[in-house]
């Protein structure tokens, strides 16, 4: 379910400049980095890049969601984390994403833990965005 304009409460902006190689800003001054391909991927390694700010951003989104439904669940996620891998590779598009979303949550059970991700999975509005997109797999 999309939301309307009139129902946005924030909006991030961010600007590149010579794309995958060179550099990305928001315009509150918050984010200035330098981006440039991966050696992987034939360049430099020299700054981060594109798959490095969507896996910060896709983990911190879902650790959001997860802080929801754990508190709807009356679950103590205190002291969790959630990693997000993101592999880039070819496809017959081109390019494509994959994702590993990882949580350590210590104070609850494995079924506990695998339950709450999936709920997380469901509300993080990362997942929702890339949902019939891309791969993304769930860990504990």
């Amino acid at each position: 379910m999309s939301i309307q304009q009139s129902d946005v409460a924030y909006t991030a902006v961010a600007t590149a400049q010579n794309g995958r190689d060179g550099r990305v800003a928001t315009n509150d001054g918050q984010l200035d980095v330098v981006v440039n391909p991966p050696k992987e991927l034939g360049g430099s390694g020299a700054g981060t890049n594109p798959e490095q700010l969507f896996a910060a951003g896709y983990s911190a989104c879902f650790q959001g969601a997860l802080g929801v439904v754990a508190k709807n669940e009356n679950a103590d996620i205190s002291g969790s984390s959630v990693t997000a891998e993101v592999g880039i590779g070819k496809n017959d598009d081109g390019f494509g994403l994959i994702v590993k979303i990882s949580a350590v949550i210590p104070n609850v059970d494995p079924a506990t833990a695998k339950d709450l991700i999936e709920k997380a999975h469901q509300v993080c509005p990362y997942s929702k965005a890339t949902r019939g997109n891309i791969t993304v797999e769930l860990a504990v």
